[in-house]
């Protein structure tokens, strides 16, 4: 393993991620315990809302897994895990909202979520092959290969960026429709943004974890051009 001066940083924010993730956890937990006053399922929770946005063409559907929620912009679904589709939780309407939030970005073709779109095969490339370049580039001083690999996952680094908007913004437009929409009350709002902060939290994490390595792999390069 390769020290540098910023792998203590990476370390301290991986061990800060691993804590967000259980406030995340807790905090899901907590409010997925909560029936919300209207008694809605997170399916129809969606369903209200897409249909409200004129998004009637969007289906709503179950994906396995924990918090596998997520809305696809390619196939143009939403897509909830199966807790939050069949419960009529707290948690489970800020989610089903938030994913919402994120079909009413595609359907306005919200800049940033189309860049995001666009760089997604990015980040799988640059995120698998960009440390690997960089250390072999660094092993055996090829400055070059340690450049690309730089370059691959600064592409990587610019996804998770762009990401927070994205997320902030899909968060925000749930939150106010919930609210005026009258789906959830003032106090249940409140407990909404909390689980919708503590998933916020994840993707800053993220970033600053990606960001770090960034450095770190400059770092490298920077070295290796000096050798």
């Amino acid at each position: 393993m390769l020290f540098t001066p910023f792998t203590l940083l990476i370390i301290l924010l991986i061990v800060g991620s691993f804590l967000i993730q259980g406030y995340l956890m807790r905090t899901y937990r907590t409010y997925s315990q909560h029936r919300n006053t209207r008694g809605l399922t997170g399916a129809q929770v969606a369903r209200h809302l897409l249909d409200e946005a004129g998004l009637h063409n969007v289906p709503v559907e179950v994906a396995p897994g924990f918090l596998s929620d997520h809305y696809d912009p390619r196939q143009k679904v939403v897509r909830l895990s199966e807790h939050n589709f069949s419960q009529p939780s707290l948690a489970a309407a800020a989610i089903a909202a938030h994913e919402v939030g994120h079909a009413q970005q595609d359907a306005s073709r919200n800049p940033a979520l189309v860049l995001r779109s666009q760089l997604a095969p990015a980040l799988m490339f640059g995120s698998n092959f960009g440390p690997l370049l960089v250390i072999l580039g660094f092993m055996f001083k090829l400055s070059g290969l340690t450049l690309l690999g730089v370059i691959l996952f600064a592409a990587a680094v610019a996804f998770h960026l762009i990401t927070l908007p994205v997320e902030f913004d899909a968060s925000g437009r749930a939150l106010r429709q919930l609210e005026q929409k009258g789906l959830l009350s003032l106090q249940e709002n409140s407990g909404a943004r909390k689980v919708l902060t503590a998933a916020a939290l994840t993707y800053i994490a993220g970033f600053a974890i990606a960001l770090a390595q960034l450095l770190e792999y400059v770092y490298l390069f920077t070295g290796s051009r000096n050798d």
